[in-house]
């Protein structure tokens, strides 16, 4: 009888891409409309957020596939506020129900970041840099900067298809 070998190493290669988290205070729509302006990239709002937690928590998706240089470009949400009723009692016959806003975020590590940008292809630091660049000369925009997603624990978050 023959014996079958399986080699899995190809199988589960992982996809390079360059992640740059965004400081800014505008709506998901706005930095969209500012990103597509200044780097000359065409992002379209997805129909579906990028849901978690049994819908506890959603994140607005942007994505642009550029066929020409085969590149995907996708401008995600960091940050998600929902209202949540917490139930107390103070010693009464009745509970009290007081809204309260809970903020989620889909990179913990990155708190303070409100939108990531992530490049699907194999960039240089050179153009990495130029991007950052480009991104730093919009005027809403308080600070970009690449992150190294290999030392991200929540990676996984960024998977969007």
């Amino acid at each position: 009888m023959a014996v079958h070998k399986l080699v899995l190493d190809n199988l589960f290669e992982e996809t390079s891409y360059t992640l740059i988290g965004l400081h800014c205070t505008l709506e998901d729509y706005r930095i969209a409309y500012l990103l597509n302006r200044y780097l000359g990239i065409n992002l379209l709002r997805k129909p579906l957020d990028l849901d978690f937690n049994n819908s506890m928590s959603s994140y607005s998706v942007f994505e642009w596939k550029d066929n020409k240089h085969l590149t995907t470009w996708n401008l995600v949400s960091n940050i998600c506020k929902r209202e949540v009723d917490l139930k107390r009692n103070y010693g009464s016959l009745f509970e009290i129900q007081d809204p309260v806003i809970k903020t989620y975020n889909l990179i913990p590590e990155y708190k303070q970041v409100n939108y990531f940008l992530k490049i699907e292809n194999e960039y240089t630091d050179s153009r990495e840099k130029y991007f950052v660049n480009r991104i730093l000369r919009i005027p809403q925009i308080v600070t970009a900067y690449c992150i190294d997603a290999n030392q991200l624990k929540s990676k996984n978050n960024l998977i969007f298809s």
